[in-house]
């Protein structure tokens, strides 16, 4: 009895906040008995808890080798894989858990979010709409519906489904926020994009003054970085050039909401180069707070915006004097707290503020500098029998009817040509079907498109540029890495600016290379420019054989170049927070 009595303090001490202690207390219990099936349940509720995952998997992988019967720990073990980003492993201890119950709601919970990763939507929606079933309403239940309807680019019944959860929780930021992340995909009016800004600054309410801070506009500063993309991801590509030219007077401090893969080289690198790194993942908002303030920070540089992995309600209550987003969101983020972001004169032209919750910092010529992987294979021509292929490597959710029509404008004016597409998530059945049936609703003969889905390694998938004569950007969410990756491996992008940011990067980017005349100007342009690009074969061959020496003579690639522009913005952005009252 004495065990029992110690596993419900500790149960007491966590519920109390005090998680630390009742980890250490369970511990000491199980020294006399290593054994015990309610310790190490116990012990693994609490490691989970506690974002201690590894050792989490390891407990509780005894505990089902002691009770295979137990649904709750073949669902925490699930719990354990999914956190540490082993998607396929958790699925299948999720699976065990519903052979030993088939109501566990938990297990069926996990599920869906753990086939989401792995790349079957289709079973997630199914783990979703049982698990709905069983507890009918739950919102994050319904959340789980709209990830999975989110990854097959059923984007319309997600955002309606979306609004219906919206009705019911007005003052939910998360729905507000995925559905900003939404609209960037759709060609959404501008109504739409500024209801929903307003819908979530009233989730986020008054954002505090930040009180009193040291005003010097010249003084060194510490500069934050929140992100979760400090390891092999788009964002990476980007943030090495001011990584690697950090000036005099600057600190930067990691905050990494998003612990690295095990033997990521581009995590390990920015390790190297950052002095200060937290791992921020674990902590809940209230506490990663706490450790800005703690590590007297000026400016909190946000990265991620709306995107996966984010910790933009960290920043509710203003902790730093100045708050900052660049590089990892394509729009305006609506954060009340946010008071500045770095974009181009292409990106946002003057007389675009109205549209924006930040304060627009230009860094003209390019917002971004482009750092490309190392040992990326030679560009190569396709053979000079190939059919002319256009290709897109952009996601699939980017390639709307919008996009498709563009695309049967290139394809028809050049009879005889191709299209290929890759991406990741056309490994999911449910998705491939989905992309099928716009191109067909788009009138293209799909008999003239080549679907491809994951391929092992970033040289493979960059050498599937072999096969594409011009590569052709989406609209209204244009490409960013996807379109610095064909172009050095020598593809030409042709592009269509919209009037949002996310549709005018990729012009930004070939601007900044050098490369303006492949941005078109209206959709008949866009087709003319493709079907140049596609068939003049000494000026393609010409493009392929020097894209990456002009790239590397340009803006997009002159880091020290950019470095100064980037600290720069940030030091005027600084300049003009301390001349505020």
């Amino acid at each position: 009895m004495a065990i029992e009595r110690t596993l419900e303090r500790a149960m007491q001490d966590a519920q109390a906040g005090r998680l630390r202690q009742a980890i250490d207390t369970v511990r000491v219990a199980m020294r006399l008995s290593p054994n015990h099936p309610t310790g190490i349940r116990v012990l693994g509720v609490l490691l989970l808890q506690a974002g201690d995952h590894e050792q989490a998997v390891q407990v509780l992988r005894r505990g089902v080798a002691q009770q295979p019967k137990a649904a709750d720990l073949h669902s925490n073990l699930g719990n354990a894989l999914y956190s540490l980003g082993r998607c396929t492993e958790a699925a299948e201890s999720f699976q065990r858990a519903l052979q030993c119950d088939a109501t566990f709601a938990p297990a069926l919970f996990g599920l869906s979010g753990a086939l989401v990763q792995s790349g079957d939507a289709a079973g997630a929606l199914d783990a979703a709409d049982r698990c709905e079933r069983l507890q009918p309403g739950t919102l994050d239940v319904q959340l789980r519906r709209v990830d999975a309807m989110d990854v097959m680019d059923r984007h319309t019944e997600a955002m309606a489904l979306l609004r219906q959860l919206m009705e019911r929780h007005p003052a939910d930021a998360l729905l507000h926020a995925r559905l900003l992340q939404m609209l960037n995909y759709a060609a959404a009016p501008e109504q739409a994009f500024e209801d929903a800004i307003r819908g979530y600054a009233r989730c986020i309410g008054r954002v505090p003054p930040f009180g009193a801070f040291d005003r010097d506009p010249e003084r060194p500063l510490r500069l934050g970085l929140l992100t979760p993309d400090l390891r092999t991801h788009s964002v990476g590509y980007f943030a090495k050039a001011f990584t690697d030219h950090v000036p005099a007077g600057w600190t930067l401090v990691a905050f990494s909401t998003m612990k690295a893969a095990e033997g990521d080289a581009m995590a390990r690198a920015f390790r190297a180069r950052i002095p200060e790194w937290v791992e921020a993942g674990p902590m809940d908002d209230e506490a990663l707070d706490r450790a800005i303030r703690e590590r007297r920070i000026d400016i909190v540089l946000d990265m991620a915006g709306h995107s996966n992995g984010n910790r933009l309600r960290a920043l509710d209550r203003r902790p730093a004097p100045l708050v900052a987003t660049a590089i990892g969101h394509p729009a305006t983020t609506g954060h009340p707290a946010i008071d500045v972001r770095l974009v181009d004169s292409i990106t946002d032209p003057p007389g675009s503020e109205g549209a924006c919750t930040e304060r627009l910092e230009r860094m003209d010529p390019c917002f971004l500098c482009y750092a490309p992987p190392e040992g990326a294979p030679e560009p190569a021509m396709p053979a000079v029998d190939a059919p002319v292929t256009f290709g897109s490597f952009n996601l699939t959710a980017k390639v709307g009817p919008e996009s498709l029509a563009l695309w049967k404008g290139a394809l028809d004016a050049v009879p005889g040509s191709r299209l290929l597409l890759k991406a990741r998530s056309l490994g999911d059945p449910g998705t491939r079907d989905s992309l099928l049936a716009r191109i067909r609703a788009a009138g293209i003969d799909e008999s003239r498109v080549e679907l491809l889905a994951f391929v092992q390694g970033v040289d493979a998938h960059l050498a599937l540029y072999g096969r594409v004569h011009v590569a052709l950007d989406t609209t209204p969410y244009g490409g960013t890495t996807t379109t610095c990756e064909a172009l050095w491996m020598g593809v030409p992008v042709v592009t269509l600016p919209g009037a949002r940011h996310a549709s005018r990067v990729s012009a930004s980017l070939l601007r900044a290379a050098g490369f303006g005349e492949l941005v078109a100007k209206d959709a008949s342009d866009y087709a003319r420019l493709a079907a140049w690009a596609a068939t003049d074969r000494a000026w393609a061959d010409a493009f392929r054989r020097t894209a990456r020496e002009r790239m590397r003579a340009s803006p997009l690639m002159d880091a020290p170049a950019y470095a100064t522009r980037f600290f720069g913005a940030l030091r005027d952005a600084w300049r003009w927070r301390c001349a505020q009252a």
